[in-house]
């Protein structure tokens, strides 16, 4: 027996193969089964709680997949005692809110009036550039475009657009505009790199942002949204 026929071969039961293609695709139907009974649509919704739920169902429905002392019963005992659990957790989430915010965390603001809540920037695992990232993704090209700005508990960001009319200058989020210059070369505004705070013109020589102290500036821009 050749090395590669005896690692992918050695051990495994012929009879038993025909068994393993049934067992996947029966808990592979379970396992959909009971996602939709869950009630969420998609990855995207789902909390860091209901993650945990996944993983554990995932651990329960695989090893019955391709182990022949495992009986599939074991698995639908596991599935309906973490969906049980799921429904317990969920009930209580929906009226008391200490629990939601234990198990699920709370929504954070991230933009307010056109710059960056430099106040709770400590309350999240996201970095500026991942916020970025979110931002453009719905076409946002400036902050001075946003009057609020909301991660969600499920990780997507709910934004809140002005009025065309009352867009503001802003700090660009593309690369090719979010770019540090020198402030003595150039003409206002000016929009801090860090916060997102615009300045026409400066009061001090150390040329430091009065919201968070810090001295790199780029162009602020205020293009419409498209």
């Amino acid at each position: 027996m050749g090395e590669l026929e005896k690692m992918l071969l050695e051990g495994a039961k012929i009879e038993f193969l025909s068994e393993i293609v049934g067992r996947t695709i029966f808990m592979f139907l379970l396992i959909l089964a009971i996602l939709r009974l869950s009630g969420r649509r998609g990855v995207r919704q789902l909390t860091l709680f209901e993650v945990a739920i996944i993983i554990s169902l995932g651990s329960a429905a695989g090893d019955p997949m391709f182990q022949e002392d495992i009986p599939i019963l074991y698995s639908v005992i596991v599935f309906i005692c973490v969906m049980g659990v799921y429904k317990l957790i969920t009930w209580f989430t929906a009226r008391f809110s200490f629990v939601a915010n234990a198990l699920e965390g709370k929504v954070m603001t991230v933009v307010k009036d056109g710059m960056f809540d430099i106040k709770h920037e400590n309350d999240h695992d996201f970095s500026k550039m991942e916020f970025f990232a979110e931002f453009r993704n719905q076409s946002v090209e400036h902050l001075g475009q946003v009057k609020e700005g909301i991660l969600e508990v499920d990780g997507t960001m709910s934004i809140l657009f002005y009025p065309e009319e009352d867009i503001q200058f802003g700090l660009p989020l593309f690369p090719s505009t979010y770019v540090e210059i020198n402030v003595d070369l150039h003409a206002g505004p000016f929009a801090c790199m860090y916060c997102g705070n615009i300045v026409h013109s400066f009061q001090n020589e150390s040329k430091r942002c009065s919201r968070c102290e810090r001295a790199t500036w780029t162009k602020a821009i205020k293009t419409k949204r498209h």
